[in-house]
């Protein structure tokens, strides 16, 4: 049972199976994910290696790096091996990669199409368990003057106050809008409840002469444009 439990242990590895001697031989590109998971949490079990135990966190979300960054510690703790510590530090370590993205996401400074609205806003929304609305606030050059969140956990046309939408625009000299909801479902068809909102902030902005360019529903992993679906 001891030379069993003994083989399990990445030190007992070849230099060039183990994950940080690999990432720093060859480079970090060349590890697979759960062997930067595996480096994350430094050890497994007396059954299996940081490396199996990081490949069946992993299957659980369906390999999804996206889906494990979703886990709250609580999550994570539930698997054989994962304590509190390595929970924390798997959980801080994909929130620094949502972090780097929202970076990244900064430097879009004009919205040339509905992709660079989602590379802007999926940052902010993509991973959330809730619903949450925002709003673009747009100059006649299409750069974003503000981002503003105009509900959280849950969209209903009583949520929409127009007035308070188009006094911010004139306060910014907006006269562009860019409409933008997530569905932790995953689901990227619009509801009726959708399509209302839609209309009734596009008609309380046609008096101002401030147009809706677009409503995105956005997923962790994609997005629907109302605009490029022509139903706007």
């Amino acid at each position: 049972m001891q030379e069993r439990a003994k083989s399990f242990s990445i030190k007992n590895w070849s230099d060039d199976d183990k994950p940080r001697e690999k990432l720093i031989s060859k480079g970090r590109a060349v590890l697979s994910d759960a062997e930067l998971i595996a480096i994350l949490i430094g050890s497994g079990s007396r059954s299996e290696s940081a490396v199996e135990l990081s490949k069946r966190i992993l299957a659980s979300t369906e390999n999804s790096l996206n889906e494990l960054g979703r886990l709250s510690v609580k999550q994570l703790m539930k698997f054989k091996g994962i304590g509190e510590a390595k929970a924390v530090t798997i959980a801080a370590a994909l929130e620094i990669g949502r972090r780097r993205r929202g970076e990244e996401s900064v430097k879009i400074e004009a919205i040339g199409s509905s992709r660079d609205a989602y590379e802007l806003l999926q940052p902010l929304m993509g991973d959330l368990e809730h619903e949450e609305f925002w709003i673009l606030y747009l100059n006649n050059s299409n750069k974003v003057l503000h981002k503003a969140q105009l509900s959280k956990g849950g969209i209903t046309g009583t949520l929409v106050d127009v007035r308070i939408i188009m006094r911010q625009a004139l306060e910014l000299g907006a006269i562009a809008l860019i409409l933008a909801h997530n569905h932790p479902s995953g689901t990227l068809k619009p509801s009726n409840a959708d399509k209302q909102i839609t209309q009734k902030i596009k008609a309380g902005g046609e008096a101002l002469d401030i147009k809706v360019l677009d409503h995105l529903i956005i997923t962790q992993k994609n997005y629907f444009s109302f605009a490029d679906d022509k139903i706007l």
